[in-house]
């Protein structure tokens, strides 16, 4: 999170939200406003909601029940109590908070659902969720006990209590009642009329939330790991001849066209390279090799991931939904998070192969067997340990990953009595993959440092742009010439691979593509 004046704004309309915008709201607390046009949509969905209600019709979570409960009718005198009682009800979630850029892209996405004007709610709520933004009040919203359909019921209750003036949030004071954080900066607590509390609750947005920004740090992820691969391969005086063009133009896979232009780029005016001509040695090991295809296929995940959460973002998931121009309301089924869960298992699973195809080249840098530099990347090996531990990091890591891995869409418990007799798991789908990309970026982060410590025992210059790259790596991590603790630079790295500062190092000599 900054605190930089954030510039700029970002206008919902229920169609258009990029990853880039939610990213920006929910990390540089860029200005929120709501479109006119979506205005208008949801007050023509709202009068004919409540044209149907005066008719007498009955619809789901308007004057019924919900779930097993779909078939108790609701008094009308009892349908305001029906809308506090479902957000008190739902609000059960345990576990530690989503952090706070979590909440704020929660918030900007359920504004951004609402605000397509198909789900019969007052334009009212979308004020208050992007007045509270504005203002940075963010509701208290624990991270465990959706099963991902009937949406993400459980997070964005908690969502909604604070907006009605229960629960807790945080503005700027710590968590403190929902009623007064919302004081504190000058907002009055928001009364819900028929179907609007259904609506707060009945959508995919906390799993989309953890989903976007997880996708935008992989996005990230996979331009470093390309410059960790370069690095790497130039330390163990591997050859670019495998990241020749005819070679993935006869499997013109689109990550791995992507990545071979992006190998030959990063390594050219290498020495390294150049002393290869007259070299006996005939390919490379597989994590040298196969970087355009291993690396190649998690970017093809990274953009299936995108677009799915691109158009989820822009959908009502809310349930019913309202046709104004049909004067039509039907009760299905948007809400169920079956295409985010599959979208972030994969995620998942292709940003875990960039820390294991990572590990593996740490691995045979400090194996002098296998790299022909000192053992562990140390000149006094014995009494000192160099960079053997790291890469034991490196390793518990990954497997670590391969336990995240195990996809959470796979399974579903029933619910409600059997009513909701199939869940997607999404919401801990979109937690898993967050998990494997934290724990990837320090496995690569740590590649990047024994790479840069392997280049410092080669006599021959590296190509510009790794050059670049380990000139802005030395100015935090020195050359480890004796032993010291490397944790705190390990995780220093960590955080420099998520700001770009070395991709950007790299685009300035060499034409770089990024995801």
């Amino acid at each position: 999170m900054t605190d930089k004046k954030p510039t700029g704004h970002v206008g919902i309309d229920g169609n258009s939200l990029t990853i880039e915008q939610v990213t920006r709201v929910a990390r540089e607390m860029v200005r929120v406003d709501l479109t006119t046009g979506a205005k208008n949509r949801m007050l023509a969905s709202r009068r004919a909601l409540e044209k149907l209600v005066e008719d007498g019709r009955t619809i789901y979570a308007v004057n019924t029940g919900v779930g097993e409960l779909v078939d108790v009718k609701i008094p009308r005198e009892e349908l305001e109590n029906l809308q506090v009682n479902l957000l008190r009800s739902h609000a059960c979630g345990v576990g530690d908070p989503y952090p706070t850029e979590v909440v704020r892209a929660m918030m900007l996405l359920r504004a951004n659902a609402l605000a397509k004007g198909y789900s019969g709610v007052r334009p009212d709520l979308v004020d208050m969720l992007v007045d509270m933004l504005n203002k940075r009040v963010h509701p208290s919203v624990p991270h465990q006990g959706s099963v991902g359909a009937s949406g993400d019921l459980v997070m964005l209750a908690h969502l909604g209590l604070a907006m009605i003036g229960e629960g807790e949030a945080e503005a700027g004071h710590g968590y403190e009642p929902g009623v007064r954080a919302l004081k504190r900066k000058k907002l009055s607590p928001l009364s819900l009329e028929p179907k609007e509390a259904i609506s707060l609750i009945n959508g995919t947005q906390a799993m989309g939330a953890v989903g976007v920004l997880a996708v935008k740090d992989a996005a990230v992820l996979a331009d470093n790991a390309q410059l960790a691969a370069a690095m790497s391969l130039e330390a163990l005086k591997g050859t670019s001849s495998a990241f020749d063009i005819r070679i993935s133009q006869v499997r013109p896979h689109k990550g791995q066209l992507r990545i071979s232009r992006n190998m030959l780029s990063l390594l050219q005016g290498s020495e390294i390279m150049v002393s290869h001509h007259d070299c006996p040695k005939v390919q490379d090991a597989y994590s040298l090799r196969c970087i355009p295809q291993v690396i190649g296929a998690s970017l093809d995940a990274i953009w299936y991931a995108e677009d799915v959460l691109e158009v989820e973002m822009n959908s009502a998931t809310d349930n019913p939904l309202f046709f104004p121009e049909d004067r039509f309301v039907v009760s299905g089924g948007n809400f169920h998070g079956q295409p985010v869960a599959l979208a972030m298992d994969f995620l998942g699973l292709a940003v875990h192969e960039l820390g294991s195809f990572s590990e593996r080249r740490t691995a045979r840098m400090v194996d002098e067997k296998l790299s022909g530099l000192p053992p562990f990347l140390t000149r006094h090996g014995g009494v000192c340990s160099g960079l053997m531990v790291p890469q034991y990091v490196a390793a518990s890591l990954v497997s670590e990953n391969k336990v995240l891995v195990h996809p959470a869409s796979a399974d579903s418990i029933p619910t409600s009595a059997n009513q909701e007799d199939h869940n997607s798991m999404g919401t801990f789908a979109a937690w898993k993959a967050r998990q494997i990309v934290e724990n990837s970026r320090r496995v690569i982060a740590i590649e990047l440092i024994a790479a840069a410590q392997g280049l410092d025992f080669i006599h021959l210059s590296s190509s510009h742009a790794v050059e670049n790259v380990k000139a802005v790596l030395r100015k935090e991590v020195p050359p480890l010439e004796e032993d010291r603790s490397l944790a705190g630079e390990i995780e220093k790295v960590a955080r420099m691979i998520s700001t770009g500062i070395f991709v950007s190092a790299a685009e300035s000599a060499c034409d770089f593509q990024r995801t």
